[in-house]
């Protein structure tokens, strides 16, 4: 069996933070990860500038492409506000990769299926063991079935369905498009520019609330195609889109058992608003470093819960809102 002091399954961001810093720390670390990289991520990818402030490098000397977002169009019924931020899109592809080859630990390709404690160590799978193990594997990472099902149950309302697509499209803009209030959707759309005519289109929203209207994704995806089409932002031909699902912040407060822990979308991390993932996962993984070189307990209190300035962006949105009702009414 191959051995190392920490295993950490999963090499997305929040993984390869924490290998990173544990390594500082003089850990021995092994990230298993079903997939090779570069792996094809559909994401978002929007960051803010504190992303790069965490991981130590300017936006300058991040060596793949990178866009910035410097107006987000905001449309809430027949309004459009315009909204001045500073954030940034990347594509995970590449995003990832760079992460995980940066923090230079060992790596291997495997897909974790059964985990076991035997006396001080953790067996994965009888080839592999540890002293301690993270999981970093997303929302169907196999430690948290394993070890926190019941510890850090899933709250189902706070579920989010989503279908993407993002594909090369010859467009160099660099305004993103958000949608709310729109379709009778519970969640929101989105539309992201990238660098090299790369976009990013999709849409999340609540699965029980979808559930419960006996309403379904597909649905939706065909009025934003239709919306994009008639913006001129993208054709419907080339696009195919695929879905997945993960979990918004909640109130548990349970990421570790013993020498377990989870992080990034494993823990259910995403903000409450945007459902924006990467940066939760990238301090997850600085604090979870820290808290098994230091001996202390797991927090993740210091992690934000919100991406946006919550009350410039409720109070836009609400004010649009409430015009675009009293316009509907008259």
């Amino acid at each position: 069996m191959i051995y190392a002091n920490v295993i950490i399954v999963g090499g997305g961001p929040a993984g390869s933070i924490c290998a990173s810093e544990l390594k500082k720390h003089g850990y021995d670390c092994l990230i298993l990860d079903k997939h090779e990289f570069p792996r094809n991520k559909l994401c978002a990818g929007w960051i803010q500038q504190d992303v790069f402030d965490m991981v130590g490098v300017c936006e300058q000397d991040y060596p793949h492409s990178i866009t910035r977002l410097l107006n987000f169009n905001v449309h809430i019924g027949s309004r459009l506000i315009k909204m001045k931020m500073r954030q940034y899109a990347i594509r995970r592809t590449e995003f990832d990769a760079w992460l995980l080859y940066r923090a230079n630990v060992r790596i291997k390709h495997h897909k974790v299926r059964k985990i076991q404690k035997d006396g001080d160590y953790y067996v994965i799978d009888g080839q592999y063991y540890c002293n301690f193990i993270v999981g970093a594997g997303g929302t169907r990472c196999p430690v948290y079935k394993s070890f926190f099902t019941k510890l850090n149950p899933r709250k189902m309302d706070l579920m989010i369905n989503t279908l993407e697509d993002e594909i090369a499209a010859q467009n160099e803009g660099e305004e993103c498009h958000l949608w709310f209030f729109q379709h009778k959707f519970p969640g929101y759309f989105w539309y992201v520019p990238k660098k090299e005519g790369y976009i990013n289109v999709g849409l999340g929203g609540f699965q029980a609330k979808l559930k419960k209207k006996n309403d379904n994704l597909k649905r939706h995806w065909d009025w934003l195609v239709a919306e994009l089409e008639r913006l001129g932002l993208a054709d419907r031909s080339s696009l195919n889109p695929r879905g997945h699902y993960y979990f918004l912040r909640n109130s548990a407060d349970n990421f570790q058992q013993d020498r377990v822990y989870i992080i990034g979308d494993a823990a259910a991390l995403a903000t409450r608003d945007m459902g924006e993932g990467i940066a939760p996962a990238i301090k997850s993984g600085f604090l979870a470093a820290e808290a098994i070189a230091n001996g202390h307990e797991l927090k993740y209190n210091s992690i934000r819960k919100y991406s946006l300035p919550k009350y410039k962006l409720m109070k836009n949105m609400t004010k649009a809102f409430l015009l675009n009702r009293t316009a509907d009414l008259t």
